[in-house]
């Protein structure tokens, strides 16, 4: 019959030591670590439903051509109807008028088309066509709130008689070229933003219109211009 020998084994005079002091150590860093990386991560996680959020609120309908300084063009019957888009209404909310070139006027692509002035400042916007202007949205210099109301729409500012349609074109945004610009658009506004970009919302999740003046009130136009005349 067989007997089974026990012998003591000194665990602290082996390896083992060096394990349980690794584990002791990795237990007491946890709660640490799950401490500073929670608010860390929590902020990422905000950050992401709000870009997420960005990319449903700006419309830019398919039918449309799209200039780079965030104004549209539309084509009827030989004339290009034109306006501002909705991520430039937004960005800067109601103007407080508008000023629109005379009609017999000629504007070029990529020069300016017209301002808008909001609380003593000038914002000057750029034409997507060249062409002599033929009509003006009156309606539009008589109550402006028509252009964040339905700015693609009753919200339209002019309509050009084109000199070479064909090459502005070229120059303008549609299809897939548009869903890149849209998407480098709100990348942009991400970095530009930062931590502020909660002040773009108002209770119930709303973006408030007009969100750039509530980031920077004072320089809140410098940053407008950033994004409604292009680089180049």
């Amino acid at each position: 019959m067989e007997l089974y020998q026990y012998r003591w084994v000194d665990f602290f005079a082996t390896k083992g030591l060096k394990y349980l002091l690794i584990l002791g150590f990795w237990l007491t860093l946890f709660p640490f670590w799950r401490l500073l990386m929670g608010p860390a991560r929590r902020v990422s996680v905000l950050m992401s439903r709000a870009i997420e959020a960005l990319s449903g609120w700006f419309q830019f309908p398919q039918t449309l051509y799209y200039h780079q300084g965030h104004s549209w063009a539309k084509l009827e019957d030989g004339l290009v109807r034109i306006g501002l888009d909705d991520f430039a209404q937004r960005l800067l909310g109601r103007p407080d008028s508008i000023e629109l070139p005379l009609t017999g006027t000629k504007v070029r692509q990529g020069d300016v088309g017209w301002r808008m002035r909001i609380q003593g400042k000038a914002i000057e916007m750029l034409s997507p066509v060249t062409g002599e202007v033929v009509a003006i949205n009156k309606k539009v210099l008589e109550d402006p709130s028509l252009i964040l109301n339905d700015p693609y729409g009753e919200g339209w500012l002019l309509k050009i008689k084109p000199e070479n349609l064909r090459v502005d074109l070229r120059n303008l945004l549609k299809g897939e070229t548009l869903k890149g610009w849209i998407q480098g658009t709100l990348d942009r506004l991400r970095e530009r933003l930062g931590g502020e970009l909660g002040l773009m919302y108002q209770d119930g999740g709303l973006p408030v219109s007009g969100f750039v003046r509530m980031i920077d009130p004072e320089n809140w136009d410098q940053i407008a211009r950033e994004f409604l005349i292009p680089e180049g």
